[in-house]
């Protein structure tokens, strides 16, 4: 696994070690981060669910000013630490181990607003529409703003979640990203 484009491009990372956080492959990233950019020019970026930090690693290494991250599991979140360190993004990253509801509480909290938001919960988690709506219904996505949710591409996510439209879907073999914009 490494960063495949920008500032930290060619950076090797750690994965997490066992068999209970899935990786974000380095495809789905490219194809992701190419649908949507390439590039960026600042802005906050939010990865729920960070697992080893791939995801939002690779957005500050596209020019996102600060990024988020919220990892529960203790082994994850060592990962994750280790790879921001690696990278040099540790002035620009704020980690949180904490669950990821319990995280969007603490955001609207903090009154914080993101550009980009990633969410890659476990596959077999049924949360994935109550976590989009709370985070539309508490204006947590910038109304030009763009949130992802990565799922098994056998499941289906709604056309709209409280004013969440779903612009595309991207199929990637056992993998779908469903994005939304308000």
């Amino acid at each position: 696994m490494r960063i495949i484009s920008g500032e930290f491009k060619g950076r090797q990372l750690k994965a997490v070690p066992g068999m209970n956080t899935r990786p974000t492959s380095d495809k789905v990233r490219e194809a992701f981060f190419h649908g949507t950019g390439p590039y960026f020019e600042g802005g906050l970026f939010l990865d729920l669910f960070g697992g080893s930090g791939a995801v939002g690693l690779e957005a500050l290494s596209r020019g996102f000013e600060r990024a988020v991250f919220v990892e529960r599991n203790g082994k994850a979140f060592a990962v994750l630490k280790e790879n921001v360190n690696k990278t040099g993004a540790g002035d620009r990253a704020e980690l949180y181990r904490s669950e990821a509801g319990r995280a969007l509480k603490a955001a609207v909290g903090r009154e914080l607003v993101f550009d980009m938001i990633y969410m890659d919960p476990p596959y077999d988690d049924d949360s994935y529409e109550e976590k989009i709506s709370y985070i539309a219904d508490n204006g947590l996505l910038h109304s030009d703003g763009l949130l992802a949710a990565e799922h098994r591409n056998d499941k289906q996510l709604p056309e709209e979640i409280s004013g969440l439209k779903l612009l595309r879907r991207m199929d990637y073999g056992s993998t779908a990203l469903t994005l939304y914009q308000h």
